[in-house]
């Protein structure tokens, strides 16, 4: 990687009530890409006949609610997006972050000016145990086993490796899902913003904090979700012929990217890492080159990250991963109160996915707006004091997919 990456910034975001259940108030996924739409453009000062391009992450449309096309959505629910090319991604939890990748190549191609990178997805169409077979999806399906639920057997699984190659005690992991539910009340968007815990819903209690598999509890879990994010995103070019684009305390740019994708199956990452520093290399390189493109010689030049807590083991991989910690250190972060939104380098200061919440198609399109909420100084209760650079992490399936970004304030601000 040579130098920062030109030329995108991010006009506008918006982010619908993660506690919300479409299927609760009548309504269907038309109404959420209706309401993050309406209000990214809104957000970003502009009309929706300024945009040039469109693309939506979703990963699960089909199995949850029989819905696919989602590309076409954004023109169904406002006659003004009629005729604007738009495409759907799917990488499973990464669809929105490879939709903003899209995004990006089309604007600093010179294609177009303008983009909406839209993610959503419902899941609460369905009971949990049926969304949580329909999510096994992006698994490799028939090849990985059979759990009742494929994805906390796998985080638990890189538990396993994890405790074999470093020691792991399990009292860190609670340590971490306990800090995104408290991050999460102060978030007004955050699914669990109203729930309560006891003491004993972070601890090893069988019946306050039961086993889902293997050493995944229910509260190293993330949430099923119904929601939708958005971000709009602007080239140069089209700063330079509009500069009111360009607004102080709103807009941000984003300076690095990464993206790297491995095979599906968890078992041969962590056989081809056994001889490397980290359990999941791809992942760190990812990290890398993010921060190589925006131009950053480590995490500590960021001043908050948002990770991708599918479960609490994911977010420990990735303390490690990103760099904050040497390979199986992060405990040492985790005691010392280092991830905190006051701490040294706060992860998740809104809850991330266990606390804020987690529609898969979404997530990663949420961690960009968050991010530039952070750098604009608008993050209200959540807000990381002087934050002026966040980095995102944003996995698909057993980190299959990852994609990572560095968002940061403009000069002006």
């Amino acid at each position: 990687m040579t130098g920062p990456t030109d030329g995108v910034w991010i006009l506008g975001t918006a982010q619908t009530d993660f506690a919300r259940s479409v299927a609760r108030e009548g309504l269907e996924v038309d109404a959420l890409v209706a309401e993050a739409t309406r209000d990214a453009l809104d957000d970003a000062g502009i009309g929706a006949e300024r945009v040039g391009v469109i693309h939506v992450g979703n990963a699960f449309g089909q199995l949850m609610t029989g819905q696919g096309h989602l590309g076409a959505m954004p023109a169904t629910v406002d006659d003004a997006l009629w005729g604007v090319p738009s495409a759907r991604h799917e990488a499973a939890c990464a669809s929105g972050s490879i939709a903003a990748l899209a995004a990006m190549a089309d604007l600093e191609s010179g294609r177009y000016d303008v983009a909406l990178v839209l993610g959503v997805e419902v899941e609460r169409s369905v009971p949990g145990d049926v969304a949580a077979q329909h999510l096994g999806a992006a698994s490799w399906v028939g090849h990985e086993g059979a759990p009742r639920f494929v994805w906390p057997a796998q985080f638990s699984d890189l538990a396993d490796e994890y405790d074999r190659r470093y020691g792991l005690d399990e009292a860190h992991l609670r340590a971490l899902s306990a800090q995104a539910f408290a991050q999460a009340r102060d978030n007004p968007l955050a699914q669990t913003r109203d729930w309560r815990f006891t003491d004993a819903s972070f601890t090893a209690d069988d019946h306050a904090n039961p086993v889902v598999e293997g050493r995944t509890r229910r509260t190293d879990c993330s949430q099923v979700t119904d929601g939708a994010a958005a971000i709009v995103l602007a080239s140069d070019r089209a700063l330079r012929a509009d500069p009111g684009l360009l607004r102080p305390g709103r807009t941000a740019r984003i300076e690095g990217w990464g993206h790297r994708t491995v095979g599906l199956p968890l078992a041969p990452k962590l056989a081809r890492s056994a001889d490397d520093t980290h359990v999941l290399p791809h992942v760190r390189d990812t990290f890398r080159d993010a921060l190589d493109r925006a131009g950053q010689g480590a995490v500590d030049d960021l001043d908050a990250v948002e990770v991708h807590d599918c479960f609490a083991m994911s977010a420990y991989m990735a303390v490690d991963h990103i760099g904050i910690t040497a390979p199986g250190d992060a405990w040492k972060a985790v005691e010392a109160g280092e991830l905190a939104r006051d701490g040294r380098l706060p992860v998740n200061p809104g809850g991330g996915l266990i606390g804020g919440g987690h529609p898969v198609g979404a997530t990663g399109v949420r961690m960009l707006a968050d991010a530039t909420r952070q750098v604009t100084g608008r993050a209200g209760a959540t807000q990381v004091d002087g934050a002026r650079r966040v980095g995102t992490l944003n996995i698909g399936g057993s980190t299959a997919t990852t994609c990572a970004f560095v968002v940061a304030a403009t000069e002006e601000d």
